[in-house]
């Protein structure tokens, strides 16, 4: 095994440095939800594509699939990616390019019209998977900020710090550019060039203040040969990181169902739940002020009860949000004709909405730093890259089952899908050594 470069790094960066890195995740949450989750995706199946008659089934399976396609292009390159800014010391030149590449395609979304749906699959194929790219490559700097013992409130923060991003961007989006209609249409679709101006300018502190700590190797090697040179040392070595090959595959199901949610959130609450614009804006802010708190909560509950525990108590938490998801409204007629009340479906939908909130922060939040804790130093971009790889794959996965599916059974059925995803994620997780896989890494570094 190779010695590490990076083990001499300090046991703590800067506090600039570490929140120059967590401003990435401020930068690039306008994009997960202007985008993705909640306004471009339903102006795509509602309006530019918006064939009402299938009850948006067309456009939902268009939808997954341009997502699905931008996950598979990154399964593909990201742990090629990853070894090439290994090898190269060149994590802030390749995070540089992605994220110059999503800004630019996603100001293009402005000129999406209705009926432009090749278009608009796209630039949503191409902005997905440059933000997607962007997501390993900013996670590979986590290792190098701190200890592994302080890995789980570093990720919180920065992902808390994310969702705070999403609220501003949010704010922006409900008091100026108003709701995803094709009667409001020449006012939204300034959301792509938004989303673009939003992430340009505030991830400028994280190349600011993010140092590049690797050392690069000799060069006069191709990329393509670094690149697959260093895949292969990696999984001649794999035994070696067992628990980390383990979690990766509990990973592959537990994205699959994060990746629904946050696709089809708002697809659901305006086909399913048939929400008006004012829960709708409420849910925005909703979502986001629960995912930063469950992110920062269970980020120091990481660092006290382990890494694993709170990965597998944020599954739980992700079971009980999707029942509740499903059964909103039957449960709520169940209420109304029990007590003679009159509650409607949207407002039981919010409540349920706080319990997807803080699912949604605390998962993404441990798997990062869990994969932070198993990852040696010197080829964090290269584990990193199997990370971005099996979130990714768990995208087209999970995206584009509940695609199909929802084409079969409609859309609130489908949803439950997500349930046994979160159940199989748990169980092979249950076979994953936190302190083995902890020892692999440190013993790799100092070979």
């Amino acid at each position: 095994m190779s010695s590490n470069s990076l083990q001499d790094a300090p046991v703590y960066a800067s506090r600039r440095e570490i929140f120059g890195w967590a401003m990435f995740d401020f930068a690039n949450q306008a994009y997960t939800l202007l985008i993705i989750t909640v306004v471009f995706g339903e102006l795509f199946t509602t309006v530019i594509v918006g064939d009402q008659d299938d009850g948006f089934r067309l456009a939902n399976f268009l939808w997954s699939l341009a997502l699905a396609t931008s996950y598979l292009m990154v399964v593909v390159s990201a742990p090629l990616c990853g070894a090439i800014m290994d090898y190269r010391a060149e994590k802030k030149r390749f995070l540089m390019a992605s994220y110059l590449a999503t800004v630019a395609t996603t100001a293009m979304l402005y000129f999406v019209e209705p009926g432009f749906v090749v278009a608009g699959l796209v630039l949503i194929v191409l902005s997905n998977y440059a933000y997607s790219m962007g997501e390993s490559f900013i996670a590979a700097f986590l290792p190098e900020l701190g200890p592994p013992g302080a890995l789980g409130k570093i990720s919180g923060f920065g992902w808390s710090l994310g969702y705070i991003g999403g609220l501003f961007a949010a704010g922006f989006t409900l008091l100026v550019l108003g709701e995803a209609t094709a009667e409001n249409f020449e006012r939204i679709r300034w959301v792509g060039p938004f989303a673009a101006g939003f992430f340009f300018v505030a991830a400028i502190p994280t190349f600011l203040w993010l140092k590049e700590r690797g050392v690069a190797k000799p060069t006069g090697v191709s990329y393509r040969r670094i690149a697959f040179g260093q895949l292969r040392s990696t999984f001649l070595e794999l035994r070696h990181f067992r628990d980390l090959t383990i979690f990766l595959v509990s990973l592959l199901f537990s994205m699959a169902g994060v990746y629904i949610i946050i696709a089809f959130a708002f697809i659901y609450g305006a086909q399913v739940i048939g929400w008006d614009e004012s829960v709708r804006n409420i849910m925005f802010i909703v979502v986001q002020v629960t995912a930063a708190a469950g992110a920062l909560g269970f980020g120091f509950l990481q660092d006290k009860l382990g890494a694993k525990r709170t990965y597998q108590m944020t599954l739980a938490l992700w079971v009980v949000a999707i029942v509740a998801i499903w059964a909103t409204p039957e449960l709520t007629a169940w209420v109304n004709a029990r007590f003679g009340w009159s509650w409607q479906a949207q407002y039981v939908f919010l409540v349920v909405g706080c319990l997807a909130g803080l699912s949604l922060g605390s998962s993404q939040s441990a798997s990062r730093a869990l994969v932070g804790v198993f990852s040696p130093l010197a080829r964090s971009a290269e584990f990193f890259g199997f990370w971005g790889l099996s979130n990714k794959l768990a995208g087209v996965l999970g995206i584009v089952m509940l695609g199909v599916l929802q084409t079969l059974i409609g859309l609130q059925a489908s949803i439950l899908l997500c349930v046994g995803l979160f159940i199989v994620a748990m169980l092979i997780c249950a076979l994953v050594n936190e302190a083995r896989g902890r020892e692999a890494a440190g013993a790799w570094k100092s070979t």
